[in-house]
Parts: C-alpha cells; structure tokens; sequence
C-alpha cells in the first residue's frame, strides 16, 4: 500500500477531499519526524509506540571478502506495535 492509497482510503471513509487528507497525512508525518529527531517518544494507544535507541559501534564482516568493517554507533528509530494491533494482523 502506497501513501497514495492511504489518502484515498482515508479520504473515502471521511468525506474529506484528497488535498485535504495528504496534507492531514503529511502534518502527521512531519510531526512524528520532527518529534523523533528530537529524541522523544511517541505513543499511539492501540497502535504502538515510536521512540529512537542508540546502536552501540560494533564489527561486522564483509560476508565476500571476510574482511572486517566497523560500524560507527548510530540512533535509529524503532516501533513497537501495542499488543491490539498485533492480535489484529494475527486475526487476518
């Protein structure tokens, strides 16, 4: 699914035109970027959570060549899905 299906999903279930819902979807997006770069928790009740970590450095090996590579230490963001949406994909 594409964000492109999401608006029109959306837009269909709520009578709102699709400039609106993108631009609704977009804000949504903007936001939870900015939040996350921020470092903050984000946290959608029946949804998940979004939250960012930090990767320690560590060594990996060039699977080709053997040869070692070191990967610096980096943030990341991670979501955790609530135990409702899992139980909901489970479902299906």
């Amino acid at each position: 699914m594409t964000k492109a299906d999401i608006v029109a999903r959306i837009a269909q279930n709520t009578g709102m035109t699709k400039a609106d819902t993108a631009e609704v979807l977009d804000a949504l997006l903007e936001t939870i970027s900015t939040a996350l770069g921020r470092g903050e928790k984000i946290e959608m009740r029946g949804f998940g959570n979004f939250k960012v970590e930090k990767r320690k450095a560590r060594v990996a090996r060039n699977p080709k060549t053997g040869t070692e590579i070191r990967i610096p230490p980096r943030v990341v963001p991670v979501f955790k899905p609530s135990d409702r949406l899992k139980a909901r994909v489970q479902k299906n």
